[in-house]
């Protein structure tokens, strides 16, 4: 009775019904792919994992018009992927997200359910770019981490500390190391008045006498940056 189950075909798979969920799937895929690629700002770009998002809906919708209603398919198919090991460290999780984007829409794709496909596809889409133009995940304020190191002196003392309070408007001091001879490195964590003249704010500070080093570091996506 198991062996007859398996024989019937509820869904009948035609060469126009092949041609059409592989095509939906790669209108899907390229969407998704263009969308990273515009929403994208992490300091590792991979032309390969773009790629591979489109290849990814294609393969899952030519997967699941494999295993169409087929009990054995899907339990063999279950089997051979078992023994595929991937190593390959995602390190941002929107990519894991967009991977599941991509699996998603090529097993709508090969059951045939083309609206569901391109529509959330396009709907996500739009979610997508609208979080990331408005900034949506950003906190409400951000510090960063200022270090200056100079010849510590009355006059460059004021001088820093005017600067200081022209351009931020939260100024609270981290750390002080003496570096000798009257050279000091000073962290800061500031706030900005207008993020736009940090610029300004480091050229008056390189514009400081007797002055050493100085960086501005910020938190963008686990990573570190200095200007």
């Amino acid at each position: 009775m198991f062996d007859q189950f398996q024989d019937i075909e509820l869904f009948p798979v035609t060469v126009l019904d092949v041609f059409m969920n592989m095509l939906v799937a790669l209108v899907c895929g390229v969407i998704i792919a263009l969308v990273y690629r515009f929403i994208y700002k992490g300091p590792s770009y991979s032309v390969t994992y773009v790629n591979s998002m489109v290849l990814l809906a294609l393969v899952t919708s030519l997967i699941m018009l494999v295993i169409g209603n087929n009990l054995a398919r899907a339990f063999g198919l279950v089997g051979a992927m078992s023994i595929i090991r991937f190593r390959t460290a995602v390190r941002d999780v929107q990519d894991i997200v967009f991977i599941f984007f991509s699996l998603a829409v090529g097993m709508a794709s090969g059951v045939g359910l083309h609206i569901i496909a391109l529509f959330g596809t396009v709907f996500i889409s739009i979610v997508a770019v609208v979080l990331v133009t408005f900034n949506f995940g950003a906190p409400g304020k951000r510090e960063y981490l200022l270090q200056i190191a100079f010849i510590s002196t009355p006059e460059n003392e004021s001088k820093l500390e005017s600067i200081l309070k022209k351009h931020c408007k939260k100024i609270q001091l981290v750390n002080m190391k003496n570096l000798g001879d009257e050279s000091v490195e000073i962290f800061y964590h500031v706030n900005f008045k207008n993020k736009e003249k940090s610029s300004e704010m480091l050229r008056a500070l390189n514009g400081m006498e007797q002055i050493l080093n100085v960086n501005l570091f910020f938190d963008q996506d686990d990573t570190d940056a200095s200007f």
